[in-house]
């Protein structure tokens, strides 16, 4: 049995790739709802919830795969007539609607897709490869615009279904026709003879197109939020000034590191080197946890379930600065989130005259400050978060 269409007749390769596609919109669309209005109050829902998104994710990347064979196809076979092309206006928007599904095969999958590549760490597509993508970086700008164009293209592929399968329903019950024949069973219908062209309806698939991405852009979809303002922390008076540094965290979600910074962070230091150990000085940090920026999940942690930045804008960390055998050590204590835990952080430090460089980290544990503590699995969210610093400092002329 041949595979190709004919002239009057879809071949059951068309055929069979038409109704994959349309069981996996069927079932992809109401799984991404489902995933999205899924709670995550506590490990439990959070758990459902990544395995709904993971399996909607790769649904769609199999779909979206699926849907380029689709249109290969389609673009080396002949089109089977229209059954009415007396019918012009009716012929022109059928296919125009074609053209816009063909569209949305792609760019709704392809928008989400896009998404997920530039997002840190949560819900995996199941399988090992697609986590990421050429040319996509981890960026929350990058995923909040895929994120939108993924959006606006779900509505424009849900309209242009409803008004497809409108039409069949019409072509079935009113006019009684062999439409949803031929591409049910394949029965030949239609007299053989050309089409008037696609250049009409290809026009009008760009200009429905335009307007969902040009609407959405004019009603304000694709203006992305500010992160929330930080506090305007006081320059520190310090014997010895920083001029260069970063202030970083690192932890794992959902078996992905994922890696941020304080943009706002002053730090009050005395010190005095010496070679017997002992007390060498003192430091004061002030953090503004507004100013962290963590990939494409900086908005999540600014919650109330995580940093609550909103009622604990800053973070202070006062330690003695020690000298130890093998280097230095801060002993101080972190005041975060409104909880006060003792901290360690060991150091190394480089000294040239009045210059002095400086690298340390620890690890904390993030439930003792009662950050993300409605996810306690490790699993979802690692309990031990890195802390990396490095600056460069002068003294303070005298």
């Amino acid at each position: 049995m041949p595979l190709a269409n004919s002239t009057t007749t879809y071949g059951p390769l068309a055929r069979a790739f038409h109704w994959l596609i349309a069981l996996g919109i069927l079932l992809m669309i109401p799984l991404g709802w489902i995933a999205h209005l899924a709670p995550m109050q506590d490990a439990d829902q959070i758990a459902l919830k990544t395995a709904l998104f993971s399996a909607h994710k790769t649904l769609g990347v199999a779909l979206f795969l699926l849907a380029l064979l689709r249109i290969l196809w389609a673009l080396v076979q002949p089109k089977p007539v229209p059954l009415h092309p007396h019918r012009k206006g009716e012929t022109l928007l059928a296919e125009a609607i074609h053209w816009v599904l063909y569209a949305a095969l792609v760019i709704v999958p392809l928008s989400g897709w896009v998404e997920h590549a530039a997002t840190d760490g949560f819900a995996p597509i199941l399988w090992p490869f697609g986590q990421n993508l050429p040319f996509v970086p981890s960026s929350p700008q990058v995923a909040e615009t895929a994120a939108t164009v993924h959006f606006l293209s779900q509505w424009a592929l849900v309209g242009a279904l409803a008004l497809h399968i409108a039409g069949v329903l019409k072509h079935t019950v009113l006019d009684r026709d062999a439409t949803l024949a031929r591409m049910a069973r394949g029965t030949a219908a239609g007299t053989e003879g050309g089409h008037s062209g696609f250049a009409a309806p290809l026009a009008l698939a760009v200009l429905i197109w335009a307007g969902v991405i040009g609407g959405g852009a004019a009603a304000g979809y694709f203006t992305q939020e500010g992160a929330p303002d930080a506090p305007a922390l006081e320059a520190a008076a310090s014997d010895w000034q920083v001029q260069e540094g970063t202030l970083s965290i690192a932890l794992v979600q959902m078996g992905s590191e994922v890696t941020g910074s304080f943009a706002d962070w002053t730090a009050a230091i005395t010190f005095e080197p010496q070679d017997a150990p002992g007390k060498s000085g003192e430091v004061t940090v002030q953090i503004a946890i507004p100013s962290l920026t963590l990939g494409s999940v900086t908005k999540q942690a600014m919650g109330a379930d995580f940093f609550d930045a909103e009622t604990y804008p800053t973070a202070t960390f006062q330690a003695d600065l020690m000298n130890v055998a093998d280097g230095y050590v801060a002993e101080g204590t972190l005041s975060l989130k409104g909880v006060d835990l003792p901290v360690s952080l060991p150091f190394t430090l480089t000294l040239d005259g009045d210059r002095a460089e400086m690298t340390g980290r620890t690890t904390l544990d993030r439930m003792g400050f009662a950050i993300g503590a409605n996810m306690a699995d490790p699993g979802q969210l690692s309990h031990e978060v890195e802390v990396i610093v490095a600056l460069t400092a002068t003294r303070s002329a005298e």
